[in-house]
């Protein structure tokens, strides 16, 4: 049974954290859906706010997009609409198409890192694993600049994540055919060393303890490198959830950003409180997420609190009401209902493309639709 909010949901603290979101994108070939290495003519491109909120990424058919801190989902909405929008037309003036999808759906004929010190010191240092196929993420920044608060919320994050992780999931082709998972960046991504889980820290001392040492084994190159699903971020007062695809509809990153900065609320309240994160075994947590990768949506999670599997609505409904008291905190309650209740009948961006492909018969017709959604607002 899908959520309710109830009576019981008043909340009088009217405190709410400030988002932010960074968007990552791929350039492709409008005929034959591989990757364009036209990234620099499409920064180049960009005009306004927009090139001041784009960056540079590690492939030449990547962009990221950045918004700037947001207090409310109307706002943030309103800048990943224009966001999208300047990158859009900046590619098609490149002679590519911009597409929010989480991994190379076709090829990468090109797969050279840019011309900077700092990517050629990660391929000299993983090797074939820094030219996989390009892949794309969506991150959520939640203003928290208690850092040692921060680590103690990423404890707390860890049972939670693989259902945010399900509800993003829009990978599921790779060279031209379906993988069979929801999310193939999830499993592309777990090559590189750095990335994964957050693992469970006593404090923040605890944490800059264990990346000093993996940085002195060689596995990363620096702290910027701390890749894991979260983290308090290296570059901003945040809490940084970054286990999801890039969503295809606006609505689901907005939808996605909503959840994370309630959730991430929420558990800053348990922690205030004295409420102990559940310490679960790392290979547990592992499994969980490598089960929303496979499923999203349409099949089990893995629930670690209580373990077992059960359906993955089941667990979005859970979701819910643990954090609906901050959701109506911040306003954003009914939203969150409505876009849950479009996603339960419509499917995540997963689903959604192995429907088109299946309708269709035909991966150019999930390319076309991509086009157009990644763009719509």
């Amino acid at each position: 049974m899908a959520y309710r909010p109830t009576a019981a949901d008043i909340v009088p603290d009217l405190s709410t954290l400030t988002l932010g979101v960074e968007e990552e994108f791929l350039l492709l070939d409008p005929d034959s859906g591989r990757n364009l290495p036209v990234a620099d003519q499409v920064l180049a491109a960009l005009r306004g706010p927009a090139r001041d909120q784009s960056r540079q990424e590690f492939r030449h058919s990547m962009v990221e997009m950045v918004t700037p801190v947001c207090a409310d989902l109307s706002e943030l909405r309103t800048h990943l609409v224009a966001l999208r929008r300047s990158a859009a037309e900046a590619a098609s003036a490149a002679g590519a198409r911009l597409v929010a999808v989480g991994a190379t759906p076709v090829a990468e004929p090109h797969r050279t890192v840019p011309d900077e010190p700092r990517y050629h010191a990660m391929s000299r240092r993983y090797g074939p694993v820094a030219h996989d196929p390009a892949v794309c993420g969506c991150h959520v920044h939640v203003g928290l600049p208690d850092r040692e608060l921060a680590v103690q919320v990423c404890n707390h994050l860890r049972v939670w994540l693989p259902v945010v992780q399900a509800i993003t999931t829009n990978s599921p082709l790779h060279d031209g055919s379906d993988t069979g998972h929801a999310s193939w960046r999830s499993m592309q991504l777990e090559r590189w060393p750095s990335i994964g889980p957050t693992p469970y820290f006593d404090s923040a001392a605890d944490y800059d303890r264990t990346v000093d040492q993996l940085i002195a084994a060689g596995i990363m190159l620096d702290a910027a490198m701390v890749y894991w699903y979260a983290r308090p971020s290296s570059t901003y007062p945040t809490v940084e959830v970054r286990v999801g695809d890039v969503c295809t509809e606006v609505d689901d990153a907005v939808l996605v950003a909503a959840l994370v900065r309630s959730l991430v609320a929420t558990l800053a309240d348990d922690v205030r409180a004295g409420v102990t994160a559940p310490n679960v075994r790392d290979c547990l947590v592992a499994a969980a997420h490598w089960r929303a990768a496979h499923d999203g949506l349409d099949g089990q999670l893995i629930d670690l609190r209580a373990g077992g599997t059960r359906p993955a609505w089941a667990l979005v409904d859970e979701l819910m009401a643990v954090i609906a008291p901050a959701l109506l905190r911040h306003g954003d309650l009914g939203y969150v209902l409505a876009q849950l209740a479009r996603l339960r009948r419509d499917g995540t961006g997963a689903t959604r493309q192995r429907q088109v492909l299946e309708r269709a018969g035909d991966l150019h017709a999930v390319l076309d639709d991509l086009i157009v959604r990644t763009a719509a607002g």
